[in-house]
């Protein structure tokens, strides 16, 4: 009796001590593992040379027809890009891989059969998508959250797409649509499924799908990803919305700071500088803001500008923003005045990625800007056009640009995902 007592509290040390040196997964710089890149702020390794101009005859490396409709990003991990849609032909949410090298499919997992169109009077904006989630990955499972019948639902499956775990994070009431993607943090997968039912975020053991913490929501409609950042000496997981900026620990889920701000309903990512968390959100209030996250409250400084769907970019102390109604913006980050705004043209969801000192910007219509990231003033050094419809923000990993796009035949529209590479 007193051997097995000694062996039971033995494995509970060790699994303790498993969870409490778990690390965050790395990864080499020519993968892309989740929503917004390695670092989540939609950096990409700046050692890289991407295309400047491309079209449907140039630098094209391959394309590679989508079966449905889906916001999410390509995400990049080895040799195989992984991507959600929703195939109204076949009423399936699944998740695609393709080989990194030739775009051919290598294999789909029906994650969910039906079930994910609303039965209520209020119906998803006709500009979402069932499938806006980006795929994540911690090198051994991938994740995926979609809504379906009437909640929603964190997925993990295997590298060849075996679903190995489903856990149901909360009912949800559509109000916009859903588009919140998975947020890897040392032993855990932290997703979040605000909405006007009340909602919640959850953390899950990445090989079980365990619930490790779990905090409940305001009821209230909102759609950030968790933001993991590292800010004030220690990692934060700050969720902005719900009328809210909340920071957490991401270990525990235990409340680190929390003030009234934001707005009611947020989209995008938020990010930092080292020093503050900035939160921007379009209603009922349009708002970019910077809040000190020192756990002081105390908000720095805030304006009316609508970046609404499109996270922002920051570098060298100034933030770059792509305003949903096509106009560029430089913002110094200490005082939030504006150092330069640029008229692009079209309208933005897809978010911005900054290669080095360019950043690459892509609107609903298909055209994407290239201008550099600096605050002397906005240079535009190329600008190009592919497809009729874009929404998903495009992958910048190993000097080749992936980009989830549509065409349109007549009223026919079909998705493709792009590689664009220079041609040798």
């Amino acid at each position: 009796m007193m051997f097995k007592t000694l062996f039971s509290a033995a494995v509970l040390l060790t699994l303790a001590m498993d969870v409490a040196f778990a690390q965050t997964p790395s990864f080499p710089a020519t993968d892309w593992p989740w929503w917004r890149g390695q670092q989540r702020d939609g950096s990409a390794a700046p050692d890289q040379n991407p295309p400047l101009q491309w079209s449907e005859d140039d630098n094209v490396v391959w394309k590679t027809a989508i079966p449905g409709r889906g916001h999410g990003s390509p995400m990049l991990f080895g040799r195989h890009v992984f991507l959600a849609t929703a195939d109204d032909t076949r009423k399936v949410q699944v998740v695609l891989c393709f080989d990194r090298q030739t775009g051919s499919l290598q294999w789909e997992s029906v994650v969910h059969q039906a079930n994910y169109e609303t039965k209520g009077k209020r119906k998803a904006n006709e500009k979402a998508s069932w499938a806006s989630s980006t795929v994540a990955t911690d090198g051994e499972r991938l994740f995926i959250n979609f809504f379906n019948d009437g909640a929603i639902h964190t997925t993990a499956l295997d590298l060849k797409g075996t679903i190995l775990w489903q856990q149901k994070l909360s009912d949800y009431v559509i109000h916009q649509g859903y588009g919140s993607s998975p947020a890897i943090y040392e032993h855990l997968v932290i997703c979040s499924a605000d909405n006007k039912g009340g909602g919640a975020i959850v953390a899950m053991d990445r090989a079980t799908g365990e619930i490790v913490w779990r905090r409940d929501r305001p009821e209230k409609p909102n759609y950030p990803t968790p933001s993991i950042v590292n800010v004030s000496g220690k990692d934060q997981l700050v969720l902005t919305g719900c009328d809210l900026v909340t920071s957490l620990d991401p270990a525990t889920g235990a409340t680190l700071w929390e003030i009234e701000g934001a707005t009611t309903e947020c989209v995008t990512t938020t990010l930092t500088d080292g020093k503050h968390v900035f939160t921007s959100g379009g209603y009922p209030d349009n708002h970019v803001s910077a809040v000190l996250a020192d756990g002081s409250g105390k908000v720095a400084w805030r304006t009316n500008t609508r970046t609404y769907v499109p996270s922002m970019l920051h570098k060298d102390g100034y933030l770059y923003l792509t305003l949903d109604a096509g106009i560029a913006e430089c913002v110094d980050c200490a005082t939030g005045e504006t150092v330069w705004k640029a008229r692009l043209g079209g309208d933005f969801s897809s978010s911005p990625v900054l290669v080095g000192d360019l950043i690459y910007a892509t609107n609903e219509q298909g055209q994407t800007f290239v201008f550099k990231a600096s605050p002397e003033g906005f240079e535009k050094v190329a600008e190009n056009k592919l497809g009729e419809s874009v929404f998903a923000t495009p992958t910048i990993c190993d000097s080749h640009i992936f980009m989830r796009i549509a065409h349109y035949d007549g009223d026919r529209r079909q998705e493709f995902l792009y590689c664009l590479g220079a041609k040798n």
